[in-house]
């Protein structure tokens, strides 16, 4: 097995990953997070001061001790916080520059065709009865990664329309996105050559026939025999009074053990919020409706359900960056602060992606033809790992034990006039 020698620089590593034209001080003091060279003088600081605090797993005043071992600054817990505070312009501008130099990944499903995911995750501060922030993902299945991230408070609504078009892409998404103002604006601005498959609700759109007049989905899918192929019709969705957007519907009948659990669900949710439960509800809820703008010519109904089921790959990524990245564990209560936390863990997860891409293209040549399943939730759970220890990097047991002054005030109690002073060892006091 080879090893490596622990006396390289781990955290240069992770810098080397950075964008190679990224300047980070330029940066930094060009955002605002540094306007003076004092305590923290470099961008390059500041960062590895958010990723200790953030994906690091440090308290404040965790973050002011490790500093000061590792020779970086002398910070009291205020500080910590206030330069955190002001360097959320600086790792949301780092953040951008890293997505700017992902391209798209090769095609999957159909030949040209690039497969995209879209979608949006809640996270709650801490004590919230609800949602706080909102990060909105983009998900490249070709390159296995993620090529949107973005950070939004609450009333940031999720649309298509988030991150970069790319000519030829295909953005699958869920019934959050079945919006026909969002959907006609995809297809404006990529100028026809992207499309979409989405999933709908039956009152998502105002539907009407090729000739103007009105659609009733409903009576549509009551009028379906009942089997367990795919059916399609063609309609248009009002965008405005005299905009309409081609939509191509493809409709699944579930089996009906899926649709009595369905039903059930739905029946205890009505009754759980005191609701009466409309019946046009649980007649849409026998079937997955797709709406797309892929032409049937093309793309048959059978390749499109099997393009949007991939959809939980998503999710999937989501579970990662909860579950290996803890981002869903804010401790924070003020917005520069959970925005400064949450930044540094969205820039680790890109760096994370790129490491996991390396490590699988990369697989031994004598596994090619062995029972060989790599598990991207392994891999990735290592490379958290190996980041994470090469941004804290290792400090030595006499970096405490020779501790100047300042670290044993930092690692002091505050005074209390409520509780006498207490000197150690307790010994003494007998």
């Amino acid at each position: 097995m080879q090893t490596f020698s622990t006396t390289s620089q781990p955290w240069q590593e992770v810098l080397d990953r950075l964008p190679p034209d990224l300047d980070l001080d330029a940066l930094a003091f060009s955002s605002g997070a540094l306007k003076r060279r004092r305590e923290v003088g470099d961008g390059t600081t500041l960062l590895r001061l958010a990723m200790a605090r953030g994906p690091g797993g440090l308290s404040l005043n965790q973050t002011a001790a490790w500093a000061a071992m590792q020779g970086l600054a002398q910070l009291s817990d205020p500080a910590v916080k206030y330069r955190l505070d002001q360097a959320v312009p600086f790792l949301k501008a780092l953040l951008e520059q890293q997505l700017a130099e992902r391209a798209g990944g090769p095609p999957i499903c159909w030949p040209g065709r690039s497969l995209r995911l879209v979608d949006g995750s809640h996270i709650s501060q801490p004590g919230s009865k609800g949602s706080d922030w909102l990060v909105h993902a983009g998900y490249d299945l070709g390159g296995g990664g993620f090529f949107h991230l973005e950070l939004t408070d609450k009333y940031g609504a999720e649309s298509l329309l988030r991150g970069a078009l790319l000519p030829g892409e295909v953005r699958v998404g869920d019934r959050n996105f079945a919006n026909a103002k969002g959907l006609h604006s995809l297809r404006v601005q990529s100028h026809n050559q992207a499309d979409f498959i989405v999933r709908a609700g039956w009152k998502a759109f105002a539907l009407s026939q090729a000739d103007g007049t009105a659609f009733d989905l409903i009576a549509h899918l009551r009028a379906l025999p009942r089997d367990q192929q795919p059916h399609e019709v063609a309609v248009q969705a009002q965008v405005d009074k005299t905009t309409h957007l081609p939509l191509r519907l493809i409709i699944l009948r579930f089996s009906p053990e899926e649709t009595a659990k369905i039903h059930k669900r739905l029946r205890r949710r009505a009754q759980r919020d005191r609701k009466k439960l409309d019946p046009r509800t649980l007649v849409a809820a026998e079937f997955l409706i797709l709406a797309t703008s892929l032409p049937a010519e093309l793309y048959p109904a059978e390749e499109v359900l099997a393009a949007y089921r991939l959809r939980w790959q998503i999710e999937l990524a989501f579970k990662r960056l909860k579950s290996l990245l803890h981002i869903d564990q804010l401790p924070t209560r003020t917005r520069a602060a959970s925005q400064s936390w949450l930044y540094a863990h969205l820039i680790l997860a890109l760096l994370c992606d790129e490491l996991s891409r390396d490590f699988l293209a990369f697989s031994p040549s004598d596994l090619i033809d062995a029972a060989y399943q790599p598990s991207l939730w392994r891999v990735q759970k290592t490379a958290v790992l190996l980041l994470v220890l090469a941004v804290l990097g290792p400090v030595p047991i006499r970096c405490m034990l020779n501790a100047e002054p300042a670290l044993h005030r930092q690692l002091a109690n505050t005074r209390r006039k409520r509780k006498p002073a207490v000197s150690y060892p307790v010994q003494a006091l007998f």
